[in-house]
């Protein structure tokens, strides 16, 4: 191995790492210059020269470890793993099309079906329709799948039967996020792939008829914004608007991520309602936070107050966080990269312990829960998006390692006594580690991630695949299975897992996939400022000669030999960096690891967390 002093392969390494990164669009951008300014600058490392670019090395160039994965994973074994992830998705998408079609999810143990639309969100299964029938929820989840695994033929099928039989003049009260996330993105989703390829469409006209379907539900939830805040209630009937009496709590991500479907919805339709709404709702969720930039989890949407203060990374707030940054490489407007990054780095200061995240109180930042939960594991993947590669390396290994413990990654865990919750036990077959190993995978090409693809892939055909589909796990301690085959399955496990081993649909394109995992393409034409270093075209792509806003807003801090701050980077209190106690040492710009102050009375990264 080189000294840790004299780079003499740096160039070799560069080239090496130009080659490996294939992330689509305007990925590939965040990737690239944080991947590449972390080598770029071994000389502000100081006293942690050594373990850093010990990291590096091991996420960039993987050396002998990695050439050896390298090449125990042949192009003839990615094929083999791909093939594998498609058979198991048309294992759980026929059986659901034999059994519980056009009923919204199935049911793999019994060969039934549920109409579970107006029951997603609703644990007390109240106020349930007594005359609906379903909405073909997991086919319209599946519709963008399909296109990822190349089949068009069914893609046209779907689409058809859809425009030809949905309707959401239905008696029936659902969730709002659930509703939009699910079935408004995939109706915008599958409309976009449509309209770009109605050579598909060979004997019959498209005619928007997706868009149609999803202007009339964006409809429909507009009543759910009527409140004196802008904030949307949680439920809505298709048919009458708000029930009277409704519920006035919500959660922060149940007002705060419709904006990448109800902004798409706008600019497709030149109704500006939809994307007003979310914007308004989003905003008003902003001004709510405390002085520390945290927010709570649940709130009073008539009163806009808070009504739980603990918050975290995970449930109920999770998607929030995601669709404010991924609004803006979407939408393009500074507003949205603004309240992420202030976000991020309450989040960093205050939620951060080592590789985990636990919650706190938004009011104080003293952490309250010590517990992992599985929806937490889509964050590695969004850290990977703003460029923290190194940080999102370090929390993906723990969430892996709680998958190899339990076999499957449980509802919650307790990390101070390192066990599984007493309740919360179960696995309903969620994507979102799948989700950031597929992210992570683009930005370094370490042949370990597609280790890990083996291994959910093997975990999910040994525990939890049947005859009549993919059934969750009541109980990970004793791999107990419920009689539910989620329509995010179909929608985001599947094609992630797919994704990881054969990325040919969005290769040289660009797309923004939504929190169920719905590709939508990045537009210069959507940009309400499109960045200069960006050409006027329908494809947005990345002119060399110049830095873009982006590259300028991504971690770490120096690009192309320009100071600007990282996305994680809290600074000292202390220009000189001298310190009485920790609280004065602020976040580490390049490691994302908070800053400790010596016996010496100096800030820096003198304690490592294994």
């Amino acid at each position: 191995m080189k000294s840790m002093g004299n780079w003499e392969g740096e160039a070799d390494l560069n080239k090496k790492l130009r080659t490996a990164i294939a992330i689509v669009g305007i990925h590939s951008l965040h990737f690239f210059l944080a991947a590449s300014s972390i080598i770029h600058r071994p000389s502000s490392m100081g006293r942690l020269r050594l373990p850093l670019l010990l990291l590096i090395i091991v996420i960039v160039n993987g050396g002998c470890s990695s050439r050896c994965r390298a090449i125990a994973f042949s192009p003839a074994k990615k094929l083999h793993m791909r093939d594998k992830v498609r058979s198991m998705f048309y294992h759980a998408y026929d059986n659901y099309m034999a059994h519980a079609f056009p009923h919204d999810e199935l049911k793999p143990l019994t060969n039934n079906f549920t109409d579970s639309l107006s029951e997603l969100g609703n644990l007390n299964l109240q106020f349930l329709p007594q005359n609906y029938n379903g909405s073909a929820l997991s086919l319209i989840e599946s519709l963008s799948t399909l296109l990822v695994l190349g089949n068009f033929t069914e893609f046209q099928r779907g689409v058809m039967w859809l425009s030809e039989n949905l309707t959401f003049d239905v008696d029936a009260r659902v969730n709002l996020f659930e509703c939009n996330i699910r079935v408004l993105g995939g109706l915008i989703s599958a409309h976009i792939l449509a309209s770009e390829n109605k050579s598909w469409f060979s004997n019959i006209s498209y005619n928007d008829r997706l868009l149609h379907l999803a202007r009339d539900l964006g409809k429909r939830f507009l009543p759910a914004f009527e409140t004196p805040t802008g904030l949307p209630y949680a439920w809505i009937n298709l048919k009458h608007g708000v029930m009277e009496n409704e519920t006035t709590e919500t959660s922060t991500s149940g007002c705060g991520s419709l904006i990448l479907e109800m902004g798409a919805l706008s600019r497709l339709t030149s109704d500006s309602r939809f994307e007003g709404a979310a914007l308004r709702a989003l905003r008003k969720l902003w001004n709510m936070r405390s002085s520390l930039d945290l927010l709570g989890t649940t709130l009073n949407v008539l009163t806009g107050e808070w009504i739980e203060y603990s918050s975290g990374i995970g449930a109920g707030v999770d998607s929030f966080y995601e669709y404010l940054l991924k609004a803006y490489i979407l939408f393009g407007s500074d507003e949205y990269w603004d309240m992420f990054h202030s976000a991020y780095l309450a989040v960093q200061k205050y939620f951060r312990h080592g590789p985990w995240y636990h919650e706190a109180d938004m009011r104080s930042g003293k952490a309250t829960y010590w517990q992992l939960t599985s929806l937490q594991a889509f964050w590695p993947g969004l850290q990977t998006l703003v460029g923290d590669v190194a940080a999102a390396n370090l929390s993906h290994r723990e969430f892996f390692y709680v998958w190899k413990k339990y076999g499957v990654l449980p509802e919650r865990y307790l990390l101070e006594h390192a066990t599984l919750h007493p309740t919360e036990r179960y696995y309903p077959l969620r994507p979102e580690l799948a989700e950031s190993t597929y992210y992570l995978y683009q930005a370094t090409k370490d042949p370990w991630y597609l280790e890990v693809g083996e291994s959910i892939v093997a975990s999910l055909n040994s525990h939890t695949k049947v005859d009549g589909g993919f059934a969750s796990v009541r109980d990970v301690s004793t791999m107990q299975l419920e009689d539910h085959q989620h329509s995010f399955f179909l929608s985001e496990t599947c094609k992630y897992l797919y994704l990881l081993y054969d990325d040919s649909f969005v290769a040289g394109r660009n797309f923004v996939f939504t929190t169920e995992g719905h590709p939508l393409p990045v537009r210069s034409l959507w940009h309400e400022r499109l960045p200069e270093a960006y050409i006027t075209s329908n494809r947005t792509s990345f002119k060399t000669s110049r830095v873009s806003p982006l590259s300028s807003q991504v971690c770490p801090e120096m690009i192309r030999g320009a100071k600007v701050e990282s996305a994680c980077h809290v600074p000292d209190l202390r220009v000189n960096h001298q310190c009485t106690s920790d609280a004065e040492c602020g976040i580490d710009s390049t490691s994302c690891r908070k800053r400790t102050c010596s016996i010496a009375g100096y800030c820096g990264l003198w304690r490592f967390v294994h």
